[in-house]
């Protein structure tokens, strides 16, 4: 039997619409024909908005799938139906045939020939079963839930309205309970609410509540630093827990030492086991950079002995706990004075070394004041007395060494010259051995000094490719982005850049005219550039390290002769004062200097045209330089770091291109190999650091 050869009764009552201005009668039923469709209606005025409302806000159907429209009505004959093709009434005879009720044609809504109606298979997964088929349509869910909504706001269908505030939320509870164990609760238990039209939610502020609304009938929220601590604790009281973990998520992504005590803090308050773990363990493992932020100032009693205490924590010497700790209890002496005992059960005394002992804790006020403390500081003293094979014989919480978990590294290679100065940022995985790109430079840089310093990495002065720079761009590998700090007091180019104590200092370099003899110290602390004593020679190219307290300053070019330098400088921090050591054995300008081990390694540079490959190391103890293996390849100009027992040189170039490929050193074998995959591009005059991998 064809579609339009059934009873018209058969359509009675199908698809009513709400109350409203088309009627509470009123209903539409559309029928496929041919793979397009017939619209019918019965008790509608107006086609047109049934057509309107009904194909845009329903079924999303087009125009142009649409063949005719039949209204039921009165006996007329369907030949006279003007509103269909004239190959649907051909194709379905409709010569003498009636459906009890006549159809007469009100209007015709298509003014071009209809197209194909789409093949929703492709959504759809289809078995054969017992000789019928069984369709699973993969995009019905989120075809009816974007309807649900569209009813929403509308305000069609709506039987609740959700209050916070001023703010009025309409829903349909059926949707609000199928998503949120709490509205499930709320409407289908004995409750007042699920009966009553108008519901007030108090715990929630309006916009955060017409936010997880809209997440349930679209599965779609944008979580925001402003808006992330209103979000997560209105989700868990509404039960999203979806919402809750993407919260969470998003804290963990944002872990930085100067907020994750605030997060752990608000972790534990709502509950977050996972997140408070995370948070925990990023302080422990960034604790030295954690005690300067403002939050640690303002950790409680027991979360400060929660962090102190642990096994994990990560620091170089526990110097840096016991100085932690009487920063701590001088941000407000006399409210935390009472605490130091508690506090001192905690600082592993024994630990440090007996100098510190002398020098520093016994000269303590605080330690002098109080018996208590007096009798921790005896206890490492006995501690050190001891021969060294006897001191495990005394096994308390404070001589048992801590065991932080080791943090994955990534080297970091910060702008360079290809051929010209770009932005460019890669990073180098170790583990996975594998180059990507992080957040360009804010403007082009090559030539420049690059340091980690306080878990950020600092590019400092270089070339622009026309200006030199006295700028200063710090990356945060947390946030992927960079931001200025304050610039130098001098343009400098080709500077070496080191980090001594709390310092970041830039040596030598060049201005634009002349080689650089000045160094000038920068305090991340205060963001504050200050002149230090002058080397005795002016160097551009100049490589520097930090060795057991001391600066050196290898090699270089002074301009003033000409020639490239073998001569090297130590700068003393505490006399601020340079002094002359025992020259390389070659004259090099453009060596990569790295520290490995407490010995300072000069790897190839060049002298004129010359281009080496060979490699020098100092030996600070005995003032002398040897040669090591030389490197696989020629290079000059290249970045050069070190971690795990090995020193990495990074690019550079050979005397006629930049190189992209990195080898490393390995002083066990004193031998050179090239890691397996290169940069992106090569890049000579690249700043290189090694940076904790970001979580």
């Amino acid at each position: 039997m064809s579609i339009l050869q059934q009873s018209g009764d058969e359509f009675k009552g199908q698809t009513p619409w709400p109350s409203g201005p088309l009627g509470g009668t009123s209903w539409l039923k559309v029928l496929p024909f041919l793979n397009q469709h017939v619209v019918v209606v019965e008790g509608v005025e107006d086609v047109q908005d049934a057509y309107t409302i009904y194909l845009d806000s329903i079924l999303s159907l087009t125009t142009s799938s649409v063949v005719g429209v039949i209204h039921l009505g009165n006996t007329r004959s369907l030949r006279s139906c003007t509103a269909l093709p004239a190959a649907v009434s051909d194709s379905v005879r409709m010569d003498g045939v009636s459906l009890g009720h006549c159809l007469s044609c009100l209007t015709s809504l298509v003014a071009t020939p209809a197209s194909p109606r789409p093949n929703y298979n492709t959504d759809s997964e289809e078995d054969m079963v017992n000789g019928g088929m069984h369709t699973f349509n993969q995009t019905h869910m989120r075809k009816a839930f974007q309807l649900m909504n569209d009813l929403r706001s509308k305000k069609m269908l709506c039987d609740i309205q959700l209050v916070a505030g001023s703010i009025e939320v309409p829903a349909h509870r059926v949707v609000l309970a199928s998503c949120s164990p709490y509205f499930c609760a709320m409407f289908t238990g004995d409750m007042s609410e699920s009966k009553a039209h108008q519901v007030e939610i108090r715990e929630v502020d309006g916009h955060t509540l017409r936010k997880l609304v809209d997440y349930i009938y679209t599965a779609e929220i944008e979580v925001t630093e402003e808006n992330v601590q209103v979000l997560l604790p209105a989700a868990s009281l509404l039960q999203l827990m979806d919402v809750r973990q993407v919260c969470c998520e998003f804290l963990q992504s944002q872990l930085h030492p100067t907020n994750c005590l605030g997060i752990r803090a608000f972790a534990d308050l709502h509950t977050c086991t996972q997140l408070l773990d995370q948070s925990h363990a990023y302080a422990e493992q960034h604790f030295t950079e954690v005690v300067q932020g403002e939050e640690f100032l303002g950790l409680s009693l027991q979360q400060m002995c929660s962090l102190i205490s642990s096994d994990k924590l990560t620091v170089s010497t526990e110097e840096k706990v016991f100085e932690a700790m009487i920063s701590w209890i001088k941000h407000d002496k006399p409210a935390r004075l009472e605490y130091m005992p508690k506090l001192m059960e905690h600082v592993r005394l024994p630990l440090l070394s007996r100098d510190y002992l002398v020098q520093i804790v016994e000269e303590e006020a605080l330690i002098k004041n109080n018996n208590t403390c007096k009798d921790f500081l005896i206890e490492a003293m006995k501690y050190h007395l001891l021969p060294a094979d006897q001191r495990h014989l005394i096994k308390t919480d404070r001589t048992r060494p801590r065991t932080p978990i080791s943090i994955p590294k990534v080297m970091i290679v910060v702008g360079g010259q290809a051929p010209k100065a770009i932005r460019s940022v890669e990073c180098y995985d170790f583990q996975e051995d594998r180059w990507y790109q992080v957040a360009d430079l804010p403007s082009r840089r090559c030539r420049a000094g690059v340091v980690s310093m306080a878990g950020r990495v600092y590019a400092v002065g270089g070339f622009n490719s026309s200006l030199r720079e006295r700028t200063v761009d710090v990356y945060d590998g947390v946030r992927d982005q960079w931001s200025a700090v304050a610039s130098m007091q001098e343009r400098r180019s080709t500077l070496g850049a080191a980090v001594l104590g709390d310092l970041l200092y830039a040596v030598g370099g060049f201005n634009g005219s002349i080689g650089l003899s000045t160094v000038e110290a920068y305090n991340y602390k205060t963001n504050e550039w200050m002149y230090v004593a002058s080397m005795n020679t002016r160097r551009s190219s100049v490589g520097v390290g930090v060795v057991d307290g001391k600066l050196y300053a290898v090699g270089g070019y002074d301009g003033a002769s000409r020639q490239c330098l073998s001569t090297v400088e130590e700068y003393d921090p505490v006399a601020d004062q340079w002094c002359y050591l025992a020259d390389m054995s070659t004259r090099r300008s453009g060596a990569g200097v790295g520290v490995l081990k407490g010995q300072l390694y000069a790897a190839g540079g060049h002298d004129g045209p010359l281009v080496r490959k060979s490699v020098e190391v100092y030996n600070p103890q005995t003032n002398t330089w040897r040669l090591v293996c030389d490197m696989n390849m020629c290079r000059r100009n290249a970045g050069i770091c070190a971690i795990n027992g090995l020193l990495y040189v990074i690019g550079g170039d050979d005397g006629s291109c930049n190189l992209s490929s990195v080898e490393f050193y390995n002083p066990a074998t004193d031998k050179w190999s090239l890691i397996p995959t290169n940069m992106s591009n090569g890049r000579s005059y690249a700043g290189v650091a090694v940076i904790d991998k970001p979580l």
